[in-house]
């Protein structure tokens, strides 16, 4: 395929995403819009979940075991992040094995030894002399204490298991995995969030051959909006429980909300399957966080570790605009930020939109 009947292509996508948007209904379904897809629909992709029986909370991994550029951009104040710094397009590694989100905050970084031990047992990973060093980058989320005990968190073991469980089915949604103790719309306190979760979606570009695809456990600070209607779908709820405060509302009246620096955060990753470069992957990791702030109100906050990382499997023989690339990932994020919540059930007493009768 010619490079110019690609990018043909992708801009009509993207101009058919667009009068979508300004014809959806303001009282349509949540999930009406958001077409059937996962991040598994990315050639040379799978996706395993790890869910500890104990507490809600444990870890995913994202496996790409042929390998794939990555890259990474990481916009919250409280990031809790491992190996960031080899995906810099100037660093030496240029491809990575696998990719986690994890629950636990900095104790849930250990899960990614356990996705080490996994590849190292498939021999995959830098080649050095005498063997292998798996890289794996790896970002986590606060939510210990929530539920239980403070002292269970995901460790290596659950990072191991969440390898052994990883397919190219589509992925399970809600609390499962690294969104299993992920909370919303913190900004009035934890009496007023809700339940959030893990999502995912895809895109598949009309006659080019390109599938993008997003994973993301939201933990935000913020509330929810579905971005087709400019509606809150989930976050922090009214006095009486039955409807939404609007956080940022509340904000621009003067009212003070409460945040708590270091216990939010949403992790994801984007992936496609076009060739790239590093310093191009990197910049499609950049334009994703645009689907953040599409589907999150306020995001990349203080309180937030807000990242995201990015594959390019490079499974299609083909030369695409990394640019426009990168505008499809930002929209399959948002998908994957709505399916997250509207998944999400009530646990430990935080209401989950799947779930919750607020009528």
């Amino acid at each position: 395929m010619k490079r110019r009947e690609l990018t043909q292509g992708l801009v009509a996508m993207l101009a058919s995403s667009t009068s979508r948007t300004l014809g959806a209904a303001a009282d349509s379904d949540p999930n009406e819009w958001l077409p059937p897809g996962s991040i598994t629909d990315v050639p040379g992709i799978k996706v395993g979940h790890f869910t500890l029986k104990t507490r809600p909370t444990g870890c995913t991994v994202i496996l790409c075991e042929a390998g794939a550029v990555a890259g990474v951009d990481v916009r919250g104040s409280a990031p809790g992040t491992r190996e960031t710094d080899l995906l810099n397009p100037i660093n030496t590694v240029q491809q990575v094995q696998a990719v986690v989100l994890s629950g636990g905050s900095a104790y849930g970084l250990d899960t990614a030894s356990g996705v080490m031990r996994y590849l190292e047992s498939k021999g995959k990973g830098f080649s050095i002399a005498g063997g292998v060093v798996p890289i794996v980058p790896a970002a986590i989320l606060m939510d210990l204490g929530f539920g239980g005990d403070f002292k269970i968190r995901p460790d290596a073991e659950a990072g191991f298991q969440a390898c052994l469980a990883a397919t190219n089915k589509p992925v399970p949604q809600g609390n499962v995995g690294a969104g299993a103790g992920a909370t919303i719309g913190k900004m009035a306190g934890p009496k007023f969030s809700m339940k959030g979760g893990i999502g995912s979606a895809s895109i598949k570009v009309a006659n080019t051959g390109v599938v993008v695809g997003a994973i993301v456990a939201v933990n935000a600070v913020g509330d929810i909006w579905n971005p087709k209607t400019g509606k809150i779908i989930a976050g922090a709820r009214s006095e009486d429980g039955k409807g939404f405060r609007d956080a940022m509302a509340e904000v621009m009246k003067g009212n003070r909300v409460l945040v708590q620096p270091g216990a939010n955060t949403t992790i994801g990753l984007v992936a496609t399957n076009v060739a790239m470069e590093k310093v191009q992957i990197t910049k499609v990791a950049q334009m994703a966080h645009d689907g953040y702030a599409r589907a999150i109100n306020p995001a990349h906050t203080l309180g937030d570790g807000d990242t995201i990382f990015a594959l390019a499997t490079g499974t299609l023989d083909a030369k695409a605009n990394h640019g426009l690339i990168g505008a499809l990932a930002a929209e399959a994020m948002a998908q994957a930020i709505v399916r997250a919540v509207t998944q999400a059930e009530t646990i430990a007493g935080v209401p989950g939109l799947r779930d919750w009768n607020h009528r």
